[in-house]
């Protein structure tokens, strides 16, 4: 059996770089390698570049590839764990398109969309059973008038970057007063920003990926969060949150979910795995949107690999049936 050559992306342009190594890391622990020669190749915004054994070794951008010792490594599958800008919004995606060769998450078209919240909710509104909670789209070049928000939307307000891959950026109002500094914070971030009706329920994530061609939805995970929401600091520092897997939830509102995860999928053209994060409303459990993941965090304490063990699956098999399933 002749081994694939993957180059395995990670990096990327934002705060989460760092993230991005973490899941590379893992995710190279858990390919098979009497299948897979794996590469970690870094993207930055100045070099592409896999830091071998010999010290760094560029990328060659005309057709991907790398020369290590006058021998051209050329890759037949790209397994990209950018988080942000450029692995989430399309822009790798629209490349390795060029360049024909496969890779493991959404199409560029997709990619782009998703990172797009408002958008997303748009594209997504009509599915049965799925709620939004009601938002307003504002961007930098607009006036950003903050009597109008308060007389269109209910207080409290979650103020956030539309198109941001993470949870910098975010505050919680409770009033008028709070919009203008919130608002700042947001477009620090980004040129586009959301405000939405804040939600109260539980808050869930659940993995969801096409393996051996058939759409699986991998169990949830409850996030209860010990801050007054689930921020970047809420996701990334040690006892700020609690994850649940699998949740308690009782298994008609388990199949009840999984078939609207399932309609998001294919509404989405989504591909490969992506995780999708709602709230549970808490009198009523009415299913709220919040947004869709398609490079979601690979590393060993991350919810996907959380959610496949959960399931009784390998992890080493499910990075296997992403790869195998985009050719």
């Amino acid at each position: 059996m002749t081994t694939k050559n993957i180059a395995l992306c990670a990096g990327g342009y934002t705060g989460e770089y760092e993230v991005s190594l973490n899941s590379a890391k893992n995710i190279a622990a858990n390919l098979d390698p009497a299948k897979y020669k794996v590469y970690t190749v870094l993207i930055n915004r100045d070099s592409w570049f896999y830091d071998g054994e010999d010290g760094k070794v560029n990328i060659d951008k005309n057709d991907f590839s790398l020369t290590i010792k006058e021998e051209k490594v050329k890759f037949d599958f790209a397994f990209i764990t950018v988080h942000g800008t450029p692995g989430e919004d399309g822009k790798l995606q629209g490349y390795f398109d060029m360049m024909g060769i496969p890779y493991n998450t959404c199409d560029a078209t997709t990619s782009a969309i998703t990172m797009n919240k408002a958008y997303t909710k748009i594209i997504v509104h009509g599915i049965h059973g799925l709620n939004a909670a009601r938002s307003m789209q504002l961007h930098r070049k607009d006036a950003h008038d903050v009597a109008t928000i308060a007389a269109n939307l209910k207080f409290p307000l979650f103020i956030k970057p539309n198109t941001g891959g993470s949870s910098v950026g975010m505050s919680k109002v409770h009033n008028i007063a709070g919009l203008p500094e919130a608002l700042k914070k947001a477009f620090d971030e980004d040129d586009q920003v959301l405000v939405e009706e804040f939600i109260k329920g539980r808050e869930f994530s659940r993995g969801i990926a096409r393996l051996k061609g058939k759409i699986t939805v991998l169990p949830a995970t409850e996030i209860i969060s010990f801050k007054e929401f689930f921020d970047y600091e809420a996701k990334y520092t040690a006892g700020a949150s609690e994850e649940i897997t699998p949740a308690d939830l009782s298994p008609e509102l388990n199949d009840k979910i999984a078939e609207i995860l399932t309609e998001i999928y294919l509404r989405l053209n989504c591909k490969g795995m992506v995780r999708i994060d709602f709230i549970l409303l808490e009198d009523t459990l009415d299913f709220y949107f919040i947004e869709v993941n398609t490079t979601p965090g690979q590393s060993a304490a991350s919810l996907i690999p959380q959610q496949v063990r959960a399931a009784g699956l390998s992890v080493m098999e499910f990075y296997g049936d992403l790869i195998e399933g985009a050719f």
